[in-house]
């Protein structure tokens, strides 16, 4: 499954509870007693010297360990939790201390999704999340839960499908900010008692079926649409309010409106060859019939044309 296979990825690159950690002391502990009891059977020419120098060796290299600078190891004592150790060497009783778990105290990164999760007006969507925490308090993480990476990302996971089911799909693509918060302080609500704390959680993708999508993006364009007719509703309203002012101006001034008539003309005869039709109304009420006819004579002037119009 594909939630299972993430988990794993996410959990390889965290230490093993209980893995051998060789390291430089460790090897300078074994092989000096060692070395002590081989020339001591050199010496005597008995091999008791190498064989106490090879058991010495083995029990003095359990004792010192290395933790790095991030690191916290969890240190029990005949099963007993004695304490925190770390960064840096330190050293334990072999065979009566053991070291249980090694915490990592960077910041994590855990993916998790919720698969085939029914929002609140019953949609089917996939959502894809990143975690990002951290252990504040390895103790806690270490003796409250069993696992502590796996814990948290169950945690997350059942904390993003409860919201998705408390969600409407309109709020889940629009709200992300706000379910990315709900999100995060639910998940801490869970993971604090375990000593892990959550920095932020990020919504990566919200997948919705294809019928959906294509039925959304419909519903987009009608929208579209009627807000363009209702734009050039607005326009044309706009445009008889102005065509209705300049009638007022043009009522007491019959000079102007000669001039708007030679200029529409004019306009018009610009493009060689061009047809302008203007309705016999405007001829007679705005007395541009000796117009229309200069007008004639220039365009077939500048078409060339040998007839004469009537």
């Amino acid at each position: 499954m594909p939630n299972m296979q993430n988990l794993v990825q996410n959990r390889s690159n965290l230490p093993a509870p209980i893995a051998p950690r060789l390291n430089f002391v460790a090897a300078l502990a074994f092989i000096a007693p060692v070395a002590l009891g081989a020339l001591a059977t050199l010496i005597t020419l008995n091999p008791a010297g190498a064989i106490v120098g090879v058991l010495l060796g083995l029990l003095l290299a359990q004792s010192p360990k290395i933790a790095r600078q991030w690191e916290r190891a969890v240190v029990l004592r005949l099963g007993k939790f004695i304490g925190l150790r770390g960064p840096g060497l330190f050293w334990i009783i072999p065979f009566v201390d053991s070291i249980s778990t090694w915490i990592d105290q960077r910041v994590i990164t855990t993916g998790f999704a919720a698969e085939e999760t029914l929002t609140s007006d019953t949609v089917p969507v996939n959502v894809d999340a990143v975690l990002f925490w951290v252990v504040y308090d390895p103790e806690k993480a270490a003796l409250e839960v069993q696992n502590y990476p796996q814990a948290v990302s169950w945690a997350a996971q059942t904390a993003l499908r409860d919201i998705i089911g408390r969600t409407s799909l309109s709020d889940l693509l629009r709200g992300r900010e706000r379910i990315e918060d709900e999100l995060q302080k639910l998940i801490d609500e869970r993971s604090n008692p375990w000593g892990v704390t959550v920095q932020s959680v990020e919504m990566r993708d919200v997948i919705i079926p294809a019928a959906l999508q294509d039925a959304m993006s419909r519903e987009a364009q009608a929208a579209r649409e009627k807000a363009a007719r209702v734009i050039l509703a607005e326009a044309e309203v706009e445009i008889a309010a102005r065509f209705a002012h300049a009638a007022e101006s043009y009522r007491d001034n019959p000079t102007a409106l000669h001039l708007r008539a030679m200029n529409m003309l004019y306009e018009g005869l610009k493009e060689k060859g061009a047809l302008m039709l203007v309705p016999s109304s405007a001829v007679e009420s705005m007395g541009i019939g000796g117009l229309l006819g200069a007008a004639a004579l220039r365009q077939q002037s500048l078409t060339g044309s040998k007839e004469t119009p009537e």
